[in-house]
């Protein structure tokens, strides 16, 4: 009854426009989720090689105090007069909106 014409079109395009797709897909990844997790996560671990005795930190957990001591992997942090506590170098911020925001906090939490 009816014939159908079915067009196709020259294929010599279809593949390198895939492929130019997938590459603008990678670099849109790349510019928008890679790059600023590695410029903060870079900020980051400068502040905490920064830290000196007598730096106020807050730490994962929500505990704010004070450098008393600094050890190899640790500090000794003064969370009150006389009371100290030895904390992961990994587990220290500038500021609370810091430890919310950091994506590995919420993996030492489990």
């Amino acid at each position: 009854m009816y014939s159908f014409i079915f067009l196709q079109a020259d294929g010599s395009f279809g593949g390198l426009g895939n492929i130019l797709m997938i590459v603008a897909l990678f670099a849109i990844f790349y510019f928008f989720m890679i790059r600023p997790q590695q410029k903060k996560a870079k900020a980051l671990k400068t502040f905490r090689e920064s830290l000196s005795e007598g730096s106020k930190v807050v730490t994962a957990g929500g505990i704010y105090g004070k450098i008393k001591k600094i050890k190899e992997t640790t500090f000794v942090l003064e969370i009150a007069p006389n009371v100290c506590i030895t904390i992961d170098k990994g587990s220290v911020y500038e500021s609370p909106a810091d430890a919310q925001s950091d994506p590995q906090a919420e993996n030492k939490k489990d």
